[in-house]
């Protein structure tokens, strides 16, 4: 699934951490935030129980993510460039990953 082109979002920058992921997007303004954020965690979910079948063996209650997220705008909490960088920094533990949107498939 390329969301990048069937939904006009765009991931500029990812950062995992022990339970969580950062994502810098980028999308059309027709696109409420929280809009967004639900065809990210349906796509990115679908993607990866579709690709590693034995992830879904290993979730509680069968879901990939949970309910909660936090969304702010670009000029919300900061600059573009601050909020990279935020992303950026996430994942510094040795068995986190900082990862590169051409580094995924998916987007």
């Amino acid at each position: 699934m390329d969301i990048a082109a069937c939904y006009e979002i765009s991931f500029l920058e990812i950062g995992t951490d022990r339970e969580h992921v950062h994502f810098l997007g980028q999308c059309v303004p027709s696109y409420r935030p929280t809009q967004s954020v639900r065809i990210i965690k349906s796509l990115t979910a679908r993607e990866v129980l579709r690709r590693v079948p034995s992830v879904k063996k290993q979730l509680w209650g069968g879901a990939f993510w949970t309910a909660g997220y936090d969304v702010c705008t670009v000029g919300q909490q900061g600059s573009e460039a601050q909020i990279r960088e935020y992303g950026a920094k996430q994942g510094r533990v040795k068995e986190y990953t900082q990862l590169y949107p051409q580094q995924l498939r998916l987007i």
